[in-house]
């Protein structure tokens, strides 16, 4: 018995009973017949949303500046690993290649590492990337036992999450289940004191919605190993903040809002990274959070902006500084997305981020 994953999802509700949301979450974008990931490449003006290596060149051409100077201030080693993990189309890491290849070294010393699970994505990663002698893996354990600079930029937001809900003695975790009309939607399973939860007892009340994500923590632990033992940094990047509060849970199709539970496998899912938790996780040295706009700026985005308008006008000049406008403005992506890097303890961290 086949149909559609909305189909699936509720006879497997139905026979086994509500599932929680990180359930729900990696059916819904893995799944290997109908899973979001696995179907489609959703990057791109033709895809459901646009990440920032795709608004401007100038994006990745900083971010691997960046990575560059890290390797440099850490004393250039003769051979590491330059990862990034969901990689989308290919273009960052396109950028930061090009970008360094004039960094005395990097290049040569530099072998490129792309963390991908999607075969469809891997395809497209390929053809972006098909004369830069890239390798795939499916899992940061499978990361060298090497020096690593690696970056992430809105990966975290794409990993299962679970949400409490704050009760009168303790939490009651929000699960999906088939409401009385036959659609998918949220329950609330028994009240239960949560071990892993009793910190936020003192700065939650009755109705808070918290939000958890475990592969996120088992992640960033093991690209923080790798950097505490053999050197190294990570950048990154997404939307969210320092301590979760609130149910950031939604749903981008075509570039617009929708109903999470509305289309399964056919939207992208999503929540807002929990920095604080990723900080916590990690064994090696972590910065502060740096909002996008400031981290650019600091990188010099502003003077390199300036140069490429100079060879610009009309219309491919608007462009450019309209795509300005959304990575650095505090009212487009400056300020929702956040930058953290983890580095070697005793180490300094990448430019353009605060200690």
């Amino acid at each position: 018995m086949s149909g559609t994953l909305k189909d699936i999802l509720t006879r497997r509700i139905h026979a086994e009973g509500p599932i929680t949301l990180a359930d729900y979450m990696a059916t819904c974008l893995l799944h290997p017949q109908h899973g979001y990931y696995a179907t489609r490449d959703p990057f791109g003006h033709a895809g459901d949303f646009i990440t920032a290596p795709e608004i401007s060149q100038m994006f990745g051409e900083l971010v691997g500046l960046a990575l560059a100077q890290s390797w440099i201030d850490q004393g250039s080693p003769a051979s590491f690993t330059l990862a990034e993990i969901g990689p989308g189309r290919g273009t960052l890491m396109a950028d930061i290649l090009r970008a360094t290849q004039n960094v005395p070294g990097f290049r040569a010393a530099a072998k490129v590492y792309l963390i991908e699970a999607s075969e469809t994505l891997r395809a497209v990663q390929s053809e972006t990337l098909k004369d830069k002698d890239a390798n795939w893996i499916a899992d940061v354990s499978q990361l060298p036992d090497a020096p690593l600079w690696l970056v992430a930029n809105e990966f975290f937001d794409a990993l299962p999450i679970r949400q409490f809900q704050r009760s009168e003695n303790g939490w009651q975790e929000r699960l999906v289940h088939v409401t009385a009309s036959g659609t998918l939607g949220f329950g609330l399973a028994q009240e239960t004191d949560f071990s892993d939860l009793a910190d936020r007892l003192d700065d939650t009340k009755v109705g808070d919605v918290v939000e958890t994500c475990g592969p996120a923590q088992g992640i960033v632990a093991t690209i923080g190993a790798r950097i505490n033992e053999h050197c190294g940094a990570a950048l990154v990047i997404d939307y969210g903040d320092w301590h979760s509060l609130g149910d950031t849970f939604q749903a981008i199709q075509s570039h617009q809002p929708s109903d999470p539970f509305d289309s399964p496998g056919l939207a992208d899912l999503t929540a807002h990274v929990d920095f604080e938790a990723l900080a916590q996780a990690t064994p090696c040295a972590h910065s502060r959070v740096t909002p996008q706009g400031v981290f650019l700026e600091r990188l010099g985005i502003v003077q390199r902006a300036q140069t490429l308008a100079a060879h610009l006008s009309g219309e491919m000049l608007e462009n450019h500084a309209s795509a300005f406008q959304r990575l650095t403005h505090s009212d487009e992506m400056g300020t929702l997305f956040k930058v953290m890097a983890l580095y070697p303890h005793g180490a300094n961290p990448p430019p353009g981020v605060g200690v």
